[in-house]
């Protein structure tokens, strides 16, 4: 699939999170929404990254935005990352990283390290920003209440 972009709808897709529930992403729409793809739990950066979020979350739930950490680890190896971290938000098991094609999400380094990109979308389920950094952690989340506080 083409690489989606601002103004385009996100797919419907379904997801196991970290306890084992299916998350639908259709019955979420109606609220802003923060989806980050990330390369693999418990590395340097995406502990960075994630710890980043979960430092931040008060900040999304006050505007009344979910956020939503999507790698193609399994259902187990989410719970763990998000114990070992308080990480307060929903982490999704993408098995064969189905959803990451869906969003068109590009891989990096020679197509060894799934790509690290962080989706900002609407309570209609549009996308209003995309932020695709493998090195800038941090900034995904200054990247994603600026455009959710701008929207």
């Amino acid at each position: 699939m083409a690489k989606l972009r601002e103004g385009d709808q996100i797919p419907s897709f379904e997801l196991e999170n970290q306890d084992g529930k299916l998350v639908k992403i259709k019955e979420r729409i109606g609220k802003p929404m923060v989806i980050y793809f990330y390369p693999k739990d418990d590395t340097p950066g995406c502990t960075k990254e994630a710890c980043s979020f979960r430092d931040s979350y008060e900040a999304f739930t006050d505007i009344g935005c979910e956020v939503f950490g999507i790698s193609g680890d399994s259902v187990e190896k989410h719970k763990q990352f998000q114990q070992k971290h308080n990480l307060p938000f929903q982490l999704l098991a993408d098995k064969g990283n189905l959803v990451r094609k869906q969003f068109g999400v590009p891989t990096n380094l020679l197509g060894l390290i799934p790509g690290r990109v962080t989706y900002i979308v609407d309570q209609s389920g549009k996308i209003i920003k995309v932020f695709n950094s493998q090195t800038a952690v941090n900034k995904h989340v200054s990247e994603a209440l600026e455009a959710l506080r701008n929207s």
